[in-house]
């Protein structure tokens, strides 16, 4: 902050008293020196110019702002005091005003490296780090031997993920001030983002050494912590960033992301909350808060908290996707067709429009589907250098890596169960990577017994699981999660095994050069359909998905009366979450059931504003809301159980039933689909397939509502295909376990085989 000296002739004696008392230490006597001055003499710039100054440099951020406008407006141009009003509202982080007084600064001085440097800032905290750089460019020509500057340009660069250039920036402070603590803080930061993470904590550490009371090192250090995935670690660094700065918005915010890792998700709302109101344009502080909403099942705070973030920053990456997730978690439909013409648009010209999961459950374009993959794969997990050479495994047996976070009781492992007992352990030797919870339960332990090996890995980074899959010689790595909630995908791109393959959980493309393979089958992957998928496929020669013939049914007797349902209905189902129905979908519903008027609509109740707004949608389209019956959840027993119960399962489009339709098929349940063009939209299509029920399969809105009315009212119809579904469930391959085992280790011996002869991947049909 510059201050300019008031001349020591001036006859305004308040002001000159002021002076020298400021310049004697006796702050409080020049602020009533000060006031005294404004109250008599309402002309006096000066005055105002330095009480502003002192309320400044006291944090009394309001009162600064009051006097140093005063100031502006009581005189021509002045520059010092729209300089220091920049950093007023700079330290209140109102970037965008701050832009303004700043700029307006440059225009009366063009040479003010100070206000150069402190414009880039703000334009940095605005999330236009590509706008701050050419003004800290232009500050150092001007004062290049200045460190703050050069610190200023190491974090614009930084932000722009030019990595080496802003270690030399950081390094260059150093060089003209070595015991630069802000510089050593900032140099661990780009250290942590290369992955030198014991280098950064080095740093850290010599900026604490420095001067132990700087907060914002301590908060460096929870960002390295949180990177290494020392949660606890990184709260007790923040706790000590916040204890020296108790309004520190970003220790708050670092706080919170720790939270939310420990997967405690109250108390991240509670410290993204505090972020927010520390600082109210905290872009990223709000959407880590909706995050947290989020997690929390809080739909509409979340909602809140997205929009405001995107009312700061329209273009806030992938954060629109997101939002209309949101929506659909809610059945929120204003809107929709609007948002998913917005969400397409965007997606084509390549922007960072939304995640890839949230996108493949709205959009059935398969290009776009893989355009969105690969923006986000390149963003958030380039293919990085590995630190040793990628061998295989010298024993006979083929090692093959799963990665999941689920291996406790969880969709993927009640579908993959019986397939990990069932591998041959004479041909491989299989091992778990668990970076999931560390639960007890009936899943946890059928699994613990599956494998070879089963290795927790949840507190390690990325990296390390990499490198400990690659020290084991894994010769073949699964990803199971992809893009679903609390995948991975970054242990990847550090390669841990020479082939890896993208196998059910995420029903897409990974967008990304470090993926060789995705598992499937040829309905779900047409072969015209493979120039949009970055892997090569394996085809399965039924279903691509893995079932469990042992899964438990629960024997004890439900009656319809038990779960809400009337005895003499026809009852439609979908025990799908809400985010997969769609206006489209919801709307064919309302007109089956006016079509068919003794039946009802049994839904999976997921959330209170879901049930609230399907309730309503419903009455809009002229369907009584006692016609729409919500479920609770169960165990998984006793859900496949209580769905015999119900007469026909409805699925969705553009996101079919995967897990819930394998879960229908299994309890004898019939099920409707609708295909989509897409992987995620023709799940429940293969698995009817691989089930000998084609006649469930449709291919339009008007053949689905059709066929699903002819059903309801042609109990004939239906009684031989529920017939027909009771045999083949048993004899057709979908639940035959052994059989799609055995294709998979043939899918894996082969392309074990075409690595070792070093051919590169290709499409493979296993027969």
């Amino acid at each position: 902050m510059r201050v300019i000296a008031v001349d020591p002739h001036h006859s305004r004696s308040n002001e000159l008293l002021a002076y020298v008392a400021g310049n004697a230490g006796d702050h409080q006597q020049a602020l009533t020196y000060l006031q005294t001055a404004c109250q008599t003499d309402d002309s006096s710039r000066e005055a105002r110019y330095h009480l502003g100054n002192m309320y400044l440099a006291q944090g009394e951020f309001e009162q600064a702002i009051h006097f140093l406008k005063a100031a502006l407006l009581k005189s021509q141009p002045f520059f010092e005091a729209a300089h220091n009003l920049g950093l007023a509202f700079a330290n209140q982080a109102r970037h965008p005003e701050a832009v303004e007084y700043f700029r307006q600064a440059i225009q009366l001085n063009p040479h003010s490296f100070e206000a150069l440097s402190n414009l880039g800032n703000s334009y940095k905290n605005l999330g236009q780090a590509e706008n701050a750089l050419p003004h800290q460019e232009k500050a150092l020509e001007i004062a290049p031997k200045n460190p703050q500057c050069w610190v200023n340009l190491g974090v614009t660069l930084n932000e722009l993920k030019q990595y080496q250039k802003a270690l030399d920036a950081f390094d260059q402070a150093i060089q003209l001030q070595e015991n630069y603590g802000e510089a050593w803080s900032n140099k661990g930061i780009v250290l942590k983002e290369l992955g030198l993470y014991e280098d950064a904590l080095k740093a850290q550490d010599i900026a604490l050494e420095i001067n132990p009371q700087d907060a914002h090192a301590w908060s460096n250090k929870s960002v390295i912590y949180l990177a290494l995935m020392r949660h606890k670690d990184a709260l007790h660094a923040c706790e000590q960033a916040i204890t020296l700065q108790p309004q520190f918005a970003e220790a708050f915010y670092n706080q919170g992301i720790a939270f939310q890792e420990l997967k405690q998700s109250a108390y991240a709302m509670q410290s993204f909350s505090l972020a927010v109101k520390i600082s109210p344009d905290y872009q990223d502080a709000w959407v880590h808060l909706g995050n947290a909403c989020f997690s929390n099942k809080n739909y509409p705070e979340a909602l809140r908290a997205y929009q405001t973030a995107l009312d700061i920053n329209p273009d806030y990456p992938f954060l629109f996707g997101m939002m209309l997730h949101t929506k659909q978690q809610m059945c929120h439909w204003k809107d929709f067709d609007a948002d998913l013409k917005t969400l397409n648009t965007q997606a084509q010209l390549g922007e960072k429009i939304s995640p890839p999961f949230q996108f493949v459950t709205l959009s059935d374009d398969e290009a776009l589907q893989l355009q969105v993959a690969k923006t986000w794969s390149q963003d958030k997990y380039p293919s990085k250098p590995i630190s040793s050479a990628l061998q295989t495994s010298s024993s006979n047996k083929i090692r093959i890596g799963y990665f999941s976070a689920d291996f406790h009781n969880h969709a993927t492992a009640y579908l993959m169960a019986e397939f990990f007992e069932l591998h041959n352990k004479d041909r491989f030797e299989i091992s778990a990577f668990s970076y999931g919870p560390k639960l007890n339960d009936e899943m946890r332990n059928r699994l613990l017994t599956s494998f070879d090996r089963f290795i927790e890995v949840s507190e390690l980074t990325d990296q390390l699981i990499a490198e400990q899959s690659r020290g084991l010689k894994i010769d073949i790595a699964i990803d199971l999660k992809g893009y679903t909630q609390d995948g991975r995908p970054g242990i990847f791109s550090f390669r841990a095994a020479p082939i890896q393959i993208n196998y059910l959980g995420y029903p897409g493309t990974i967008g990304s050069q470090h993926m060789d393979y995705i598992m499937a089958d040829p309905l779900l992957i047409p072969e015209e359909s493979q120039a949009f998928f970055s892997e090569k496929v394996i085809y399965l020669p039924n279903s691509y998905q893995t079932n469990d013939s042992r899964r438990k049914i629960s024997d004890t007797a439900v009656t319809r009366a038990q779960m809400n349902l009337p005895e003499d209905a026809f009852v439609f189902c979908c025990f799908n979450n809400s985010y997969k129905i769609t206006p489209e979908i919801f709307g064919a519903w309302m007109r089956i059931l006016k079509s068919v008027p003794n039946s009802v609509l049994w839904l999976l109740k997921d959330n209170t504003w879901a049930t609230e707004n399907i309730l309503n949608e419903a009455l809009a389209k002229g369907v009584a809301s006692e016609r729409i019956i919500f479920a609770g959840r169960m165990n998984s027993a006793e859900h496949l159980g209580r769905q015999r119960l119900a007469d026909l399962f409805l699925d969705t489009a553009p996101c079919n039933a995967h897990t819930t339709a394998s879960d229908a098929l299994w309890s004898g349940l019939p099920l409707l689909t609708l295909r989509a063009p897409c992987f995620a939209g023709r799940v429940a299509s293969s698995l009817l397939n691989a089930l000998e029920l084609p006649e469930l399969i449709t291919s339009s809105l008007e053949d689905y509502e059709r066929l699903a009315i002819q059903l309801a009212i042609e109990p004939n119809l239906l009684k031989n295909i529920k017939e027909k579904l009771a045999c083949n469930r048993l004899t057709a391959p979908l639940f035959n376990t052994q059989l799609l085992t055995t294709q998979i280790e043939n899918a894996y011996s082969q392309v074990y085989e075409s690595q070792q002869k070093g051919l590169s991947p290709n499409h493979l049909y296993i027969s």
